[in-house]
């Protein structure tokens, strides 16, 4: 097993400190990271502005404090991994991202305008959010599942209109779904009534795409066939794509940058190669364990052996994500 780095530390917190992003990853087979189909000239252009920057951010709920003076920024064409317990604030940072809450201070910005000060279809037409959990839709087709992320575009007058728009079709056939597209939802299986919800993200046609936590209550077999999608997608439709996950083995592997989020605070923020280490598994995800490189795509690769007891990691309560 390859040996490992340590996060560095800030000198007063004892919490690893923010290293400077790196773009440089290693090369990796088709349908992993896929960052060379989109080039550094394109997703990061001279003088224009960061796809999503958080400046200062904070939110909290009555007696909590979910995000604390978050700054992070993200350029266009990136595949972000966001990491960390339950609690620390990644569902809310992308809820803040995509305009749904209002921050009690800071801002986001997206492409340099304020997110809370878009008006709703505004900011679905620039994000995409595929939230970690869905109300069923019973008697839906689903055609009619993913006709519904053009509401955005085509407003409620539009919707009447039957028949499938272009780029509806694309959504169906993007996430190869298309045969399904007279079949009832609730006829599906978990796996596949989550290819159906982000063929509806991708119906929105909107340059970011958020996800959080897609493989959630997913085999193994639908995590990896979930993830891959989504990494094909990023690079043939130039997205820039932020998801949180709980596995940090799949953050590594597909993500290009991970950010890892501690008690609403950036923690680490990097390559995976560079952040994923046995300090960072103590010290943000509490468990002890090693690190090791997988042979053949050079991505790291963690060993969880047992959780750490420790009073402020076990501050993070689960029922705010």
């Amino acid at each position: 097993m390859a040996g490992t780095r340590d996060v560095t530390t800030d000198g007063k917190h004892g919490m690893p400190e923010v290293p400077d992003r790196k773009r440089g990853m290693p090369e990796v087979p088709d349908g992993e990271r896929g960052t060379a189909e989109v080039p550094e000239e394109e997703s990061r252009r001279a003088g224009a502005p960061d796809a999503v920057r958080a400046e200062r951010l904070s939110f909290g709920y009555p007696g909590r404090e979910v995000l604390r003076g978050v700054d992070l920024s993200i350029g266009a064409g990136e595949l972000v991994a966001l990491i960390g317990l339950n609690g620390c604030g990644k569902s809310t940072l992308l809820k803040l991202a995509a305009g749904l809450l209002t921050p009690s201070a800071g801002r986001v910005l997206l492409d340099g305008d304020d997110a809370a000060r878009l008006p709703r279809r505004a900011a679905a037409r620039r994000v995409a959010l595929l939230h970690q959990s869905a109300p069923a839709v019973p008697a839906l087709t689903v055609r009619q599942l993913v006709r519904q992320g053009r509401y955005a575009t085509r407003g409620p007058l539009g919707m009447l209109r039957e028949g499938d728009d272009p780029v509806t079709a694309r959504a169906l056939a993007d996430v190869g779904v298309t045969g399904w597209a007279d079949r009832p939802v609730d006829a599906l299986s978990g796996g596949e009534r989550q290819r159906v919800r982000l063929a509806m993200a991708l119906a929105q046609d909107a340059p970011l795409l958020f996800l959080d936590e897609p493989t959630t209550y997913l085999d193994l077999r639908h995590q990896l066939e979930v993830l891959q999608t989504v990494v094909r997608l990023r690079a043939e439709r130039r997205l820039t794509v932020v998801m949180v996950l709980h596995d940090l083995n799949h953050a590594a592997r597909f993500a290009e940058r991970i950010v890892a989020l501690r008690e609403g605070r950036v923690a680490a923020d990097g390559p995976p190669g560079e952040v994923v280490t046995e300090r960072l598994l103590a010290e943000v995800l509490g468990v002890r364990g090693r690190v090791g490189i997988d042979a053949e795509g050079g991505w790291p690769v963690c060993y969880p052996d047992h959780p750490l007891d420790s009073p402020q990691l076990l501050r993070n309560e689960n029922h705010i994500h």
